[in-house]
């Protein structure tokens, strides 16, 4: 095949296929796109075969590309994401959690009080965490010199990586339904020893001075977390009319933007542990700054979330991106 003869035949065609591509078309408009796009496909496929690559097929190809994305649509750029991830899929995701946030909440203070005011109320249990003079200094010195013992800074980041890699596992591993409640448990009574310890030295009301401040920020994070995570599992474990598969990838997208979420909640209380709960400001003060940390969260999660559940939205991506559904009768 002459590459030139075949370019000379069909150059209106494909002309006329660049215009639409770049035109405002109407439903017959948006037919004859997609028959000028399939015969200059076949066009191209023809040039390949018979002489390869060549300035005509370059050319041709050109148009097909706009034509495809015109057919197909472009991704929003990085900023139109970013905006609708923060104003809409993300506080949409961490409402949806509330309820199960707040009975994950109100499990693991329970756990923790039971757990600290039961070895406390008897000397016996609290020998069994260590020797006296041990249990003395880590009331007197170790628990307080945790929040100092390092650069201010160093300690933010080693708090706020730790506590992300914490919320990370509780969603990532929330499918198997063991692992957030697990990890709840396990740093409930972590709290609760802690908490014995100090309450039999008669230092529970310094424990609570000293955890409030960023405490009530950071273990709000990990609640939401563990709260993702038992979605995740509960999206298998009852899908209801969706298959297993697309009901966890669903709830998977969406409370992947949790874990998301979550770093830059878990930066702000790494702030307020690594600056602001082991130095010399005064109590109300701290106390103050942490109430303020976790009253912004709470509205962007409650007020902004509802906002954005009342407009449909649910955290996960849009069609574009996730795919169109499989549609369910009934």
């Amino acid at each position: 095949m002459d590459a030139d003869a075949l370019t000379d035949a069909r150059r209106a065609e494909w002309e006329r296929l660049d215009a639409l591509s770049r035109a405002s078309l109407d439903g017959a408009g948006v037919d004859e796109l997609i028959v000028r796009y399939r015969a200059a496909s076949a066009d191209l496929a023809e040039l390949k075969t018979s002489v390869g690559e060549s300035p005509q097929g370059a050319y041709l190809s050109t148009i097909l590309v706009r034509a495809r994305m015109r057919l197909t649509g472009a991704g929003d750029s990085v900023l139109t994401q970013a905006g609708r991830f923060f104003a809409l899929q993300l506080p949409a995701a961490l409402y949806r959690l509330r309820w199960t946030t707040l009975a994950v909440a109100v499990a693991f203070v329970a756990i923790a009080a039971v757990a600290a005011f039961w070895i406390a109320s008897d000397p016996a249990r609290v020998a069994t965490l260590g020797t006296p003079e041990a249990l003395q200094q880590y009331a007197d010195e170790s628990f307080t010199g945790y929040y100092t013992e390092n650069p201010a800074a160093t300690f933010m980041g080693m708090v706020w990586t730790n506590n992300a890699w914490i919320a990370l596992q509780c969603v990532l591993f929330g499918v198997t339904g063991i692992w957030p409640v697990y990890m709840i448990a396990q740093n409930a009574f972590g709290i609760g020893v802690s908490g014995a310890v100090m309450i039999a030295h008669g230092k529970g009301d310094v424990m609570l001075l000293y955890i409030l401040p960023h405490g009530m920020l950071e273990l709000t994070c990990i609640f939401v977390a563990a709260a993702a995570g038992l979605h995740v599992f509960w999206s298998w474990a009852a899908p209801g009319q969706r298959s297993r598969g697309e009901s966890l990838a669903a709830e998977g997208r969406s409370l992947a933007t949790v874990a998301l979420g979550l770093v830059f909640a878990l930066f702000l209380a790494g702030l307020v542990e690594g600056f602001v709960t082991g130095w010399a400001l005064p109590w109300p003060v701290k106390i103050g700054i942490g109430a303020a940390a976790l009253a912004v969260f709470l509205v962007y999660m409650v007020v902004i979330g509802g906002r954005a559940h009342r407009r449909g939205q649910t955290g996960d991506l849009v069609e574009y991106e996730a795919g169109t559904p499989r549609l369910v009768a009934g």
